[in-house]
């Protein structure tokens, strides 16, 4: 199930072991909600050396209907797609639209027709069977900060209800099902939803509803709180969560598996992710601009493409701009997820981590030039 091959501080390094073979951590996870990873295909994934792509459940239900994935071979035979699949529940996607949240599940309208539609405990695990993951998640209740502690205790005691009852509703051999720990910013919140969900047993534990407006010392405590009650022999997942900083932080505090929509996101935007902060690679500044996107970066985009020539392709409105950034962003995140796993193998992380706080941290003071990474 999961093994750990060295410890570094609270940083691991390990792997998962699922039925399609071993996924090494830590592991970085590009976000493919409807099946795909946006303007990249499964080649491009593969040639990443992805070894997790995330699809969403929401999505997937609504557009083109689980039923006909499954009639497709699952998510691997419809997409092309031949390493691991981890699906969503979509819960935080239900929960961000209009939607009324009952014991028994939420009803929730469709932001692709309008319809009404109900998912509950039992129809998110189904659905994700049909689907076929090799990991799939509870359906959760996510509550965005700052929330009362009212709000949170109700969160998570939902949660804690439904993840009981997708325990019980699972039944697809070979396919992981991870619980998922909520509690806001409250660290005895977080560390006893953490402990309950683990008396209920899952084959791993997510870690939710971090992100959505906190700072990052209370995502830190709050993460920590939550870690500290989950067992090592298992594998951890901050969810949603993909910013350089918080990545490192979290590694730090013994999470093996992540995944964001941020570097694609960004880099649909014009944004590129280099060792020395962000690039707007639309800069006009740029225009005859020679030097790749980042010169310590090892990915084809940079072994071929000028920032000047990048430049261009957004100011013509070109959609392969957008597609040669993703590529850039995702392997030089991916890169860095790689440096922080040989890291932990060699007893460096804390160095590491200090690099990417100098460059990507919130506490670099105004006007101070930080270290490059690498």
């Amino acid at each position: 199930m999961f093994r750990t091959e060295a410890v570094d501080g609270r940083a691991r390094a390990g792997w998962v072991e699922t039925d399609r073979g071993r996924v090494l951590t830590p592991c970085f996870m590009p976000v493919g909600s409807r099946g795909v990873v946006r303007l990249l295909s499964a080649q491009d994934m593969a040639a990443l050396g992805a070894q997790v792509v995330l699809a969403n459940t929401y999505h997937l239900m609504l557009r083109p209907g689980v039923e006909v994935v499954a009639a497709m071979g699952g998510l691997h035979g419809f997409t092309g797609w031949d390493g691991h699949f981890l699906t969503d529940s979509g819960g935080y996607q239900v929960m961000s639209l209009p939607c009324s949240v009952d014991d028994d599940g939420v009803t929730f309208r469709s932001s692709y027709d309008g319809s009404w539609q109900r998912l509950s405990p039992e129809s998110a695990v189904v659905r994700q069977e049909l689907l076929g993951a090799d990991i799939q998640m509870v359906l959760d209740v996510c509550t965005e900060l700052p929330a009362t502690r009212g709000a949170l205790v109700e969160a998570g005691e939902r949660t804690l209800a439904w993840a009981q009852r997708a325990r019980q509703a699972h039944s697809r051999p070979g396919q992981l099902l991870f619980g998922i720990v909520q509690g806001g910013t409250e660290t005895d919140l977080r560390a006893e939803y953490a402990g309950r969900l683990v008396e209920i047993g899952f084959d791993g534990y997510g870690i939710g509803g971090l992100s959505v407006g906190e700072t990052p010392d209370e995502m830190a405590a709050a993460l920590a709180a939550a870690v500290g009650e989950l067992p090592a022999g298992l594998p951890r997942y901050l969810m949603g969560v993909g910013d350089p900083f918080s990545l490192m932080t979290a590694i730090g505090l013994g999470v093996d598996m992540f995944d964001c929509v941020l570097p694609t996101r960004l880099a649909r935007h014009g944004t590129a992710l280099t060792s020395t902060g962000r690039l707007a690679a639309k800069a006009a500044r740029f225009a005859t601009d020679g030097s790749p996107l980042d010169p310590g970066c090892s990915c084809g985009v940079c072994g071929r493409h000028s920032r000047a020539y990048i430049r261009h392709l957004f100011n013509v409105g070109e959609p392969s701009a957008g597609r040669l950034v993703s590529l850039h962003n995702l392997a030089w995140l991916s890169q860095l997820v790689l440096e922080a796993r040989r890291a932990v193998l060699e007893g460096r992380f804390a160095q590491l981590a200090r690099a990417v706080a100098e460059v990507w941290g919130p506490r670099v003071p105004p006007g101070v030039q930080a270290e490059p990474l690498g």
